[in-house]
Order: C-alpha cells, then structure tokens, then sequence
C-alpha cells in the first residue's frame, strides 16, 4: 500500500514592500508550542468546511493580527513524508501582501518576529519546504509574471 497524499495544513508567507523590493515576516515559535525556539511561517490545520485559503486568512489574522491582507496563491506546493501516519503532506502556499510599514501583534504562538529579505528568511526557516515556498513567493512578487493577476485570491 502506497502512502496517500492529504491536504490539512497551510503555510502562508506574509510579505510587504519596501524601497529595495521586498521583505518577509519570520515568527519564532513560543516554547510550549510545536516546533518551539524555531523560525517559521505562519501555518496551520485546515477545518472542516474550510478552504486552503480560508485557512490562510484565518491563520494569517490569528497569528499575526492582519486583515484585509492581499493573498496570492504561490505556484508551489510544499510536502513532506509523515512516517508516524504513513501519508503525504501537500500543503498549499500563500503570499499575503500587507502594507508597508505594517506591524504584526502575536498570538501565544510566537515570542518574536523580525521582517527581513528573502536571503535572510531562508537561511534561518527550519523546515527545507518552507524555503522553497518563500522562494517561490518571491520570485513571483519580484518579477513579471502575466498570471499574477489570476493566482490573486479574491474574496
């Protein structure tokens, strides 16, 4: 038996632009949470009759506060094996574009938060899939791409 793929979880970057380009918001992860003492994204668990990208804004308002962010679905999907279950992790990524200027407030989540560029972003992310879908999403946002305008989520 192969293992089955699922979709349960989301990752979303959260970017905003500056005079150089852009920059991306790091969380670090609170001691007593999954992933503790780490540099993540915002993620999480999809509910029940929810989208991915209602996942994403949900995700995105609790854990960094933001509303009426712009949200692009990033052309990358991150995975990984889960050997514990035995299935296929296919999580769908996000860019939410905020504000310049834009401050996030944490949840119990997070103790930090830094807004850095992409080079730095990926050299402290933990996970190998989270980086490649920050990669993603900056070269999306940084470059000329015709289909921006149909990979932008409009609500």
């Amino acid at each position: 038996m192969f293992a089955t793929p699922v979709v349960r979880v989301i990752d979303c970057h959260v970017a905003r632009r500056t005079e150089n380009g852009w920059e991306y918001l790091v969380l670090l992860r609170a001691v007593d949470h999954l992933d503790s003492g780490h540099w993540r994204v915002v993620t999480g668990k999809i509910e029940s009759n929810e989208t991915a990208w209602g996942a994403a804004l949900r995700e995105l308002t609790e854990e960094t506060g933001f509303r009426n962010a712009s949200l692009f679905a990033v052309p990358y999907v991150n995975q990984f094996y889960e050997w514990q279950h035995d299935r296929i992790n296919a999580i769908p990524v996000f860019v939410a574009v905020v504000e310049h200027g834009a401050k996030p407030t944490l949840n119990e989540e997070h103790i930090d938060s830094r807004w850095i560029d992409v080079d730095q972003a990926v050299s402290i992310l933990s996970w190998p899939g989270q980086r490649e879908g920050l990669r993603a999403a900056h070269a999306m946002l940084s470059g000329y791409h015709p289909e921006i305008d149909t990979l932008e989520i409009r609500k």
